[in-house]
């Protein structure tokens, strides 16, 4: 299990490998939005990844894309739907918009 801690509130996480980011802040209870259920369409679940950078899934090609038009690409920025739990080390984000 990794412990995913949600910025800026500091709640954690018991998160299994395999699981985006967005399935977890969700099962969590926190409020993240997202408005195209995780298809990486919409950009909404735009999160920071704080720490534990090598412990989530490669940023891929499609999703670089959506992060460049919608909301501008930064070195730790993801979307949560995209971003999987790989299970290798703890991971700190911070959630930019709740619903």
């Amino acid at each position: 299990m990794t412990t995913l801690t949600i910025q800026p509130n500091g709640t954690t996480l018991d998160v299994g490998e395999g699981t985006t980011i967005l399935a977890a802040l969700l099962s969590g209870g926190a409020p993240v939005a997202h408005k195209c259920d995780g298809n990486a369409s919409c950009g909404q679940c735009h999160i920071f990844v704080i720490e534990g950078r090598k412990g989530v899934s490669r940023t891929t090609r499609a999703e670089n894309e959506i992060l460049d038009t919608l909301v501008g690409v930064g070195a730790k920025s993801r979307l949560a739907c995209q971003a999987t739990i790989l299970g290798t080390e703890d991971v700190t984000v911070e959630v930019l918009s709740f619903v």
